[in-house]
């Protein structure tokens, strides 16, 4: 059972995802909030497995609370969601810098929703490769300093050309295919990285991967 918190600070919305949500025989909504200091009192007493949390609300913004609970060692199998209005703007870049799986506009169709709730639970970052091209569209635009001591230095040739795949927006299976390995020696690779480079989750390691220079956004 996946068990959700909705965040937001429009009961209507939250209404609404929770009707979705609760159809699903999977996936348990375990709590409501609408605020961000609500949302983390909630999340230390359910322990969710994904938190659905809206960019902007009053007391405390999504990306505030995002960050507290990804600083958050007993919270690290809470996985964040952002929810906008808007797309890809600032917050969002914010909101994964701070250490969530990926975000979600508001307005998206209830499959979509369901689905990115499930990988969401997994693990997985909620970066498809058309996101992924906004990503780094955005460095190509502004691009960030580098990170000094970022740990780029302790991944292997291998971990790292797994690591620059995951930055174009491949999955695992395509990373595979690439790099004519296993599945799941792509996934053992990527898990490796994580941890070496101290990214929450692959969401955050997209964005490591182009601060630390491993990856160098190019022009089309």
């Amino acid at each position: 059972m996946i068990r959700v918190l909705l965040v937001d600070d429009q009961p209507l919305i939250r209404s609404g995802f929770r009707a979705l949500l609760d159809l699903e025989d999977d996936i348990e909504v375990v709590a409501e909030a609408a605020d961000g200091q609500e949302a983390l009192a909630l999340v230390k007493e359910q322990l969710p497995d994904v938190a659905l949390i809206d960019v902007q609300m009053p007391v405390m913004d999504g990306i505030e609370a995002t960050r507290r609970i990804a600083a958050d060692p007993d919270l690290a199998g809470v996985h964040v969601v952002i929810l906008t209005n808007y797309g890809l703007d600032e917050y969002v870049f914010d909101a994964l810098r701070a250490g969530a799986a990926g975000f979600l506009v508001k307005d998206i169709v209830p499959e979509d929703l369901l689905h990115s709730v499930r990988v969401a639970a997994r693990g997985d970052a909620l970066l498809a490769p058309a996101i992924t091209r906004k990503l780094i569209d955005r460095y190509v635009t502004q691009p960030p300093l580098s990170r000094a001591g970022s740990g780029l230095e302790e991944l292997t040739s291998r971990e790292r050309e797994a690591v620059a795949l995951a930055a174009q927006g491949l999955s695992n299976d395509g990373i595979a295919d690439r790099l004519v390995i296993s599945p799941s020696t792509a996934k053992t690779h990527i898990n490796r990285a994580m941890a070496k480079l101290h990214a929450r989750d692959r969401a955050q390691l997209v964005v490591l991967a182009y601060e630390s220079g491993l990856v160098t956004p190019r022009t089309p």
